[in-house]
This record gives structure tokens, sequence and C-alpha cells, in this order.
């Protein structure tokens, strides 16, 4: 039996009838659905029970990144607080060397998109965790008030991170002047890539999914990248040959900018991830 609000959505919506559905892995907002309608076209849909903002944000960074930047991610055919319908994308997470160098030529030019601070217009999410965006000049009181201590804070009433874990991130954040220097000027960042939020096909990429964009230094994005291995040497080579990449990025920078998506994980998952994040707070000393 197909899902009514499924069906009625995408009849109000779209103007088609829904003919089936089957759902796909992933995704942190919502079900996801593969939806085939009468007219043969297949669609993504997300859905939302509990009717939160967190799919309508999700349709903003979509619509944002396809009017403001030339990074390939899917079409919004139509968004609501409960649904949001999508166009369809072939292609997989698995990636050739050619398609790892077209990632970091997107990537890279991404990152061209500038701002007058770091920050955004307005607060993303990072997966279902919302991440706020307030216009900020510096780079290290960006990263340190609105990333990690916010994370460890969350975090901490949450549950999941213990107190003086937290503190430690405290102490870093005070410290963070001491190895970020002197930052790149805000760029925008996809804010969320790893393997399974990339599709490729044909040695090239098809679409960046699931964004959590907000306007950073844009290390962060490749450290982002190293944290899974989404990429390899193919990927950082490219882009190195395009942006380049600043002296002291693989030694220091890109362990302290990795701090945020750990603490991230940390949130939704607890577990080894802690573990992970007090190695690198060890590693700085706090």
């Amino acid at each position: 039996m197909l899902d009514r609000l499924l069906a009625e959505g995408v009849e109000a919506s779209l103007g088609e009838r829904l003919v089936s559905a089957r759902p796909l892995g992933g995704g942190c907002i919502g079900e996801v659905w593969r939806l085939e309608l009468s007219d043969g076209s297949p669609v993504v849909a997300k859905v939302d029970r509990e009717g939160s903002s967190h799919l309508e944000c999700e349709a903003y960074m979509l619509r944002y990144l396809r009017e403001r930047s030339r990074l390939p991610v899917p079409e919004v055919l139509h968004s609501s607080q409960s649904l949001l319908l999508m166009e369809f994308v072939e292609g997989e997470s698995r990636f050739s060397p050619a398609a790892e160098r077209h990632a970091a030529e997107l990537l890279a030019e991404l990152h061209g998109v500038g701002a007058g601070a770091y920050g955004h217009e307005r607060d993303t999410l990072i997966g279902s965790l919302p991440q706020p965006n307030p216009w900020t000049e510096s780079w290290a009181e960006f990263f340190g008030e609105h990333r990690l201590l916010y994370l460890a804070r969350v975090a901490r009433e949450a549950g999941r991170l213990p107190e003086e874990d937290s503190r430690r991130v405290e102490r870093l954040a005070g410290r963070l002047e001491e190895f970020v220097g002197e930052p790149q000027p805000p760029g925008l960042i996809h804010g969320d890539v790893w393997s399974a939020n990339v599709l490729a096909k044909g040695g090239r990429i098809t679409a960046f999914l699931d964004p959590a964009i907000y306007h950073a230094d844009p290390e962060v994005e490749l450290a982002f990248v190293s944290l899974f291995d989404s990429f390899g040497e193919p990927f950082f080579e490219r882009y190195a040959e395009i942006r380049g990449i600043r002296e002291g990025f693989f030694e220091v920078r890109r362990d302290l900018y990795n701090l945020y998506p750990l603490l991230v994980h940390v949130y939704f998952f607890g577990g080894g991830y802690l573990a992970a994040a007090r190695r690198l707070l060890d590693r700085f000393g706090v």
C-alpha cells in the first residue's frame, strides 16, 4: 500500500500519480524514498512526519548552492515542512582518480564564492543538528564560539560529552589563534563532504547531497574530506594545483578542524567518536 502522505503530496505538488515507492538508506533528516511517478520519472522524497523546519532548511541550502554556484546538487521540485521532493540523480559513492580530480575542481570553485565575513545569512543544519552562523569577522572567533564551544555545550547537555572533556574543548577554543594563523578569506563550503554524500558516474561527479553550508576558511572542508578518507591523493593534488594548500594544514590545522565533525558525531553516536575527539585534544595539549 502506497504511503498516503507521499501519494497526496506528489499529486498536489507535481500533478503526477505516485506509482511506486521504495525506501532508500541514509538521510539524517526524515525518511528517504525513491519514487516512480505516472509519467515514468524517478523522484527522491524525504518525509518528516514531525513537521519540523529541517526539510525546509535542506531545500534552502540546495537552492542556494544551485543559485550561487555550479556545484551539482539535486534540483528541488517541492518543499514543505513534511515533504521534500528532489530530482533523482544517477551515480554511486565510489570514486575513480578522475572523479576525485573532478570533485576537487568543483569544490575549489565553490570555495571561491566569497562573503564579507564568516558565517551565513541564516542558520543551517549539519544532519538534523542546528548550525549557528552569525556573521563574524574573525575566523578564530567564529570557529571557537559557533563550532567548538557550541558543539561541546549541546553534546554535554545531551549527555554525550563528559564535563571534563567539555572543559578541554573550552581550553582549546581559547588558544585557537596559536594554531589557525592567517586564515583564508570566507568561502562557501558544502560542509558535509564524505563519500555517502557524493555521487559519481563515468569518472565525473554527478551530485553532492545533504549540504551543511556556511562561509568558512575552506580548509575546514578539506579536513572533513580527509577525516573519513572520502577522497585521496588525486583530490588533494588537483585542489592544490587550483587554489593551493597552505603550509601547516596537513601537519596541524587538519586535526584542529576535524574536532568539529568529531564532536558532531559524538553528539549523534557517542562511542568511538569520543575516543577520537580525546586523541585530538591530547594532541593539542589541553
